[in-house]
Order: structure tokens, then C-alpha cells, then sequence
């Protein structure tokens, strides 16, 4: 379907031309990219859904899963920093479809009953995550039309709460139907059919060094040096590091949002699991919409600046609402509170990265887009586990919840400000 073009383009054969009149050239990597990055997603959900229910089992406390979540993004941050030579050498979609694979063989060691054991398979499934946004946006950026470039952007990342959609709707039928082990056997099987399915499609999208085998160099102090290229991309100019920054401070919502929702309604609105695996779902799918729609309106409005800061002011009042609200609050309340949230603290990802590569060098927008990575999975680390850390010391989730709402509002300052048009 696609082949090597001069200037290391790809472009489409002859014979194919039938084809792309049907469908669009960009069409099959931004659906394989989706597809996957769906998946590390799921993956990455599995863990704060099914958690109480293994939790309850093995006698661990409710803030564990505070910290089974940071070990997750420990595992993508290890992933940004050390993995940019692998992503390389090998292919962006290859790299993610192994890493899912390695995900999906840890999943299996929640059947242990030491903490620890399960710690380091939640690092390991992180390591898709970290692969998923450099990976999807050397190819988007290479595949993607100029005037659909923040739409095409936020459909891939559309693929981040859609995942989160099919764990709150499906892990806690299961766990209730069939318990918990067998919703992990289940589980696996949704994660490796995706990587298996579009195998053979890597070697058309990826751009890789041309090297014909894959190998792999043992750690060098020269290497170890290489580590921090990611972050000191980001010192190009100084509007590539504000938005950077931007998508670090919209993270401390999303991380406690997607971490702490389901453990919350259980714990202190006394929800069961099944109802709130399901407002854990329309959360999800608010993201799914407002990530398309924020994509949308960036490139009506030719300014990502607007769109970012409705999202910021959107995102901070509802992480405030939630930590207020009450088991005597309508169902009807919480469901609708969840859902703007996904459509807010969960939406401007898309428009956050389409602009990290817009404002990279050329040749270095998977360097940067590495970068800004790491400093979103930083926050994805060090949030939950300060979130964890405050409400086992004593504090209430109301409070911990609020101040990760003011934290989202600072956006509104660091938002970069050069007036030009998109």
C-alpha cells in the first residue's frame, strides 16, 4: 500500500489508486494508530477498575490504587526517556504493538497477592502508554492534512477515553458475572488481538533508521547522556516549553479524575462497583466527544489558545464539584458532573500535542513530543501518589480534589501567547 517516496515521505502506488479514492491516504494509519492507542489505553484503565475488587481480596488498603497508577506512568516516563533510540531503530507502531504485548503478559501477575509483584506489572503495562503519543504523532504528522491537523489529532487521542469507555462499561459486569480472575483472563485476550491484527501493517507507516535487524546496546555513560534530548528539545523556544507545560498542569485533574472516580463513588458516595464503573464510563465518553469536538473548534476558530482555556476553566470547576458533592446528591448530578468532566479534564490533549508538533524544529517532533510526554507523566506519577499520600494521612478527598483544580487553572497563565493564526 504505501512506499518509501523521496525526502523519506511515503507515498502510494500506482496500482492502489482506486483505493485511495474510496478512502483517503491517511485514513488507514490514524485508524491503526486509534486502534492502538484504544488499547494502552484500556490497559492503563484496567488498573483503577478492577483494583477494589482485588483490593478487597488481598486486604489492600482503598489509597494503593493511588499508587499502582504512578507505578503505571513510572513505567511510561521510563518509556519516554530511554525509548526514543527503540522508536527509532524500529518503528513507532512496531514499538507500541510490542510493548502492548509485554503489557498484557504482566496483567498476569494481579494473581499474586504482594503488592510489590503487582507494582512492577503496572510499570511494565506503562510502557505502552509511554510509546503511544510519540509514536502516533511522528505518523500523524507526517500522514495528516495541514487543515484537519489538530481534528486528525484529537480523533487519535479520542482513542485514550474511548478505552477508558469500554473498561467502565465491561470490567465491572465481568468481575460481577464471573469475578475478577477470569475478567484478567478476559482482559488479556482484548489486549494482545489489537498488536496481532496490524502486525503486518507496521512496515507500511513506520519510519525507521533502515537498519535491517533490530538490536539492542548495553548502557553506556554516553547513552545515559542521551536520556535528557527529550527535555532539552523543549528548550527550542520558548512557546514550544509553555505548552508543554500546559498539557503538564491539565494532567493533575486528569490523573486524579481517571484514578480516584471509581475508588471515590464506592468509598464516599457509597456507590457499588457496577454504578461506578458506569459514570466511570460516560466520564470516558465525554472525553471521547470532547476531544474531537476541542479538535474541531481549534481549527474553526484557528486558535488553540481559546479552546485550551475553556477546557482549563471546565476541567478545574468540576475536579472543585466533585470533591464537594455529597451521597445526598441526585445520580443525575454526578453522571452529568462526570460527563462534562471527560469532556474537559480528559479533551485537550489533542489540540496540546498538535501544537508541540506545530511549534517543533523540523526532523525533532518525536523528540519533543517525547518531552512534553515526560513531563505529563510525571505529573500522571506524582499526582495520584500525593492524592494517595494526603487522603492515607487523613485528609478528605474533597480538599485533595480541589487543589488539583486550582492546579488546572494556572493554565490560563501559562498558556503562550505569540498572536499568530493557526
Amino acid at each position: 500500500m504505501y512506499s518509501r517516496g523521496p525526502h523519506g515521505r511515503d507515498r502510494i502506488h500506482p496500482r492502489d489508486t482506486l483505493m485511495t479514492k474510496a478512502a483517503p491516504a491517511w485514513l488507514v494509519p490514524v485508524a491503526a494508530i486509534c486502534i492502538l492507542q484504544t488499547t494502552a489505553s484500556f490497559m492503563s484503565r484496567f488498573i483503577p477498575i478492577i483494583a477494589p475488587a482485588v483490593s478487597d481480596e488481598f486486604g489492600w488498603s482503598g489509597s494503593s490504587i493511588g499508587y499502582l497508577t504512578a507505578s503505571n506512568s513510572l513505567g511510561g516516563l521510563a518509556m519516554l526517556v530511554g525509548g526514543s533510540t527503540l522508536l527509532k531503530q524500529v518503528g513507532g507502531v512496531r514499538t507500541l504493538q510490542i510493548t502492548l504485548l509485554l503489557g498484557a503478559a504482566s496483567m498476569a501477575l494481579f494473581l499474586q497477592s504482594a503488592l510489590s509483584i503487582v507494582l512492577a506489572a503496572c510499570f511494565l503495562m506503562g510502557l505502552s502508554n509511554g510509546t503511544a503519543n510519540p509514536a502516533g504523532s511522528e505518523v500523524l504528522q507526517r500522514f495528516s492534512p495541514p487543515g484537519k491537523r489538530n481534528l486528525i489529532f484529537s480523533i487519535k487521542q479520542a482513542g485514550v477515553p474511548l478505552g477508558g469507555v469500554i473498561a467502565g462499561l465491561a470490567i465491572p459486569v465481568m468481575v460481577i458475572l464471573v469475578g475478577w480472575r477470569i475478567t484478567l483472563l478476559a482482559c488479556v485476550l482484548l489486549v494482545v488481538m489489537p498488536p496481532m491484527l496490524t502486525w503486518r501493517l507496521s512496515p507500511h507507516v513506520d519510519q525507521t533508521a533502515g537498519s535491517p535487524r533490530w538490536h539492542v546496546t548495553m548502557p553506556t555513560l554516553q547513552s545515559l547522556r542521551t536520556l535528557k534530548v527529550p527535555l532539552q528539545a523543549l528548550t527550542h523556544n520558548r512557546g514550544l516549553l509553555r505548552i508543554s507545560v500546559v498539557g503538564s498542569l491539565f494532567a493533575v485533574s486528569q490523573s486524579c479524575w481517571f484514578t480516584f472516580t471509581v475508588i471515590y463513588l464506592i468509598d464516599g458516595l457509597h456507590f457499588s462497583l457496577g454504578l461506578a464503573g458506569v459514570v466511570f464510563a460516560i466520564m470516558q465518553a465525554g472525553g471521547v466527544i470532547g476531544r474531537v469536538a476541542l479538535g474541531w473548534l481549534s481549527d474553526r476558530l484557528r486558535s488553540p489558545n481559546a479552546s485550551l482555556s475553556t477546557a482549563a476553566i471546565l476541567s478545574a470547576t468540576t475536579t472543585l464539584l466533585l470533591g464537594l458533592s455529597s451521597p445526598a446528591w441526585p445520580l443525575w448530578s454526578i453522571i452529568f458532573l462526570a460527563f462534562v468532566a471527560g469532556s474537559s479534564a480528559a479533551s485537550w490533549n489533542g489540540v496540546q500535542i498538535a501544537e508541540v508538533a506545530r511549534r517543533s524544529p523540523p526532523g525533532m517532533i518525536s523528540e519533543t513530543s517525547a518531552g512534553s510526554s515526560i513531563l505529563v507523566n510525571l505529573v500522571n506519577m506524582l499526582a495520584p501518589t500525593a492524592f494517595a499520600a494526603f487522603v492515607s494521612a487523613g485528609g478528605s478527598y474533597g480538599y485533595a480534589f480541589g487543589l488539583a483544580g486550582v492546579c488546572t487553572l494556572l493554565v490560563l497563565v501559562v498558556l503562550p501567547r505569540d498572536g499568530k493564526a493557526r
